[in-house]
């Protein structure tokens, strides 16, 4: 009996035969942790090219990004000078004015 008790108290019964819980709990906290991590990079950088393109709301609104257009349309010659001059110049004209 005594030899039984001496075995139990030498060996606990728990978690990883005596060694406790180790670095394998910190498995599923890392992982969501690291998850929750991409998404918010992944969101900041869509949020960070979506104000770079002149989206959303502001002074500019999305006068920034209709000039980006025209002139990729420009560039891939979907248009001639003239025509990028005077829709330029329209977009200018009817685009959001600064307040004084």
């Amino acid at each position: 009996m005594l030899s039984s008790l001496a075995a139990l108290a030498a060996h606990p019964v728990g978690c990883g035969w005596g060694w406790g819980f180790g670095p394998w709990f910190l498995i599923f906290p890392l992982f969501w942790l690291g998850i929750i991590a991409l998404f918010l990079t992944i969101g900041s950088r869509r949020r960070r090219a979506y104000w770079a393109e002149g989206g959303g709301w502001g002074p500019h609104g999305g006068s920034q990004g209709a000039r980006a257009v025209l002139a990729e349309r420009y560039a891939r010659g979907e248009i001639d000078e003239a025509e990028y001059r005077a829709r330029l110049e329209v977009l200018l004209a009817t685009g959001p004015q600064p307040r004084g």
